[in-house]
């Protein structure tokens, strides 16, 4: 199913959505796939989880480049545009070869 997807969103959901979700951006990380994975942050939903993201980024276990793998918006419209918008990164870098932080 993930050869044949353009993109990847989630929306509001519970520990299947988060095993998905993580999934697919560890699969990005380590250069399986370059499209671009969504998180439609409805009402705020997605809030804590981004905020983990950050805490774990400012502890050291995910580097700021792959924080970048995530889009979230608030609204359907902003998301489609952001994922029109869309340019992967400029290198297939692994989590293993990270560029230097800036």
């Amino acid at each position: 199913m993930s050869d044949l997807a353009d993109a990847f969103l989630a929306l509001p959901g519970g520990y299947g959505t988060f095993d998905e979700l993580f999934e697919i951006t560890t699969w990005a990380q380590i250069g399986i796939h370059t499209k671009p994975i969504g998180l439609l942050n409805t009402a705020g939903y997605f809030t804590p989880l981004l905020a983990l993201v950050t805490h774990a980024t400012t502890e050291g276990f995910i580097s700021s480049f792959h924080t970048q793998l995530l889009i979230y918006k608030d609204t359907p419209g902003e998301l489609l545009d952001a994922f029109a918008a869309f340019k992967p990164a400029e290198s297939q870098l692994k989590w293993t070869e990270l560029p230097p932080e800036r």
